[in-house]
């Protein structure tokens, strides 16, 4: 990638999940997740096309430690779609975590995607559930409008913004991680993991400095 990024009209930000269940103080909060508002703020600008995404969680949604007898945020359970992380309750639908920081500039998006409303299955990626089939309706969004380049910040990088940017990769468009307008969790070393993955499939990473 350049040094300095030229934005056109066929590239979009994609923002994932800056929510306050995700920054300080929240249900799950992502350390330092509120610090990504301003640098997305700011690029966000450069954009003709800004897309959000938004958890939005049933309260007895099969993510959640307390819907499981016996089991503690961040332990395992197997499902039919693979593994599930067990986490605290978060982003329940209507309630204040599920909310958009109060900071972030969301006068600029042309649209919000709310995932994770089936109670049977998690959603990180914005394109997919975890199922890996079932589609939000983003990718047909970004496809009919011609997008070319998804642009992704948000939280967390090493969960929802990697599948994103993972799945907007394998449907075909060129794919850049803004790192610093991220923030990771670091469970296990998937911060280590997410950056193995994006080298793999060709996904850049940039700072903001290539914004300026």
């Amino acid at each position: 990638m350049s040094p300095t990024m030229q934005i056109s009209d066929r590239d979009v930000l994609l923002v994932i999940d800056v929510q306050n269940d995700f920054c300080t103080g929240g249900a799950l909060a992502v350390p330092g997740g509120e610090k990504v508002v301003p640098a997305v703020n700011r690029i966000a600008q450069k954009f003709a096309n800004v897309v959000l995404t938004q958890d939005w969680h049933p309260r007895d949604h099969v993510s959640f430690a307390p819907n499981h007898a016996g089991k503690q945020p961040f332990e395992t359970i197997d499902l039919d779609c693979g593994t599930q992380v067990l986490w605290p309750a978060h982003c329940v639908q209507g309630s204040s975590g599920a909310e958009f920081h109060r900071d972030l500039d969301v006068v600029r998006a042309n649209l919000v995607v709310r995932k994770g409303f089936r109670r049977g299955i998690d959603s990180y990626s914005a394109l997919f559930e975890n199922d890996k089939r079932t589609p939000t309706g983003l990718l047909g969004y970004l496809r009919e409008r011609e997008l070319k380049t998804v642009f992704v910040a948000g939280l967390a990088l090493d969960f929802c913004v990697r599948f994103s940017a993972e799945d907007a990769r394998k449907a075909g468009f060129e794919v850049v991680v803004i790192e610093d307008a991220c923030r990771g969790i670091d469970l296990d070393g998937s911060v280590a993991t997410t950056h193995r993955s994006f080298r793999d499939l060709g996904i850049s990473i940039v700072s903001l400095e290539a914004f300026l």
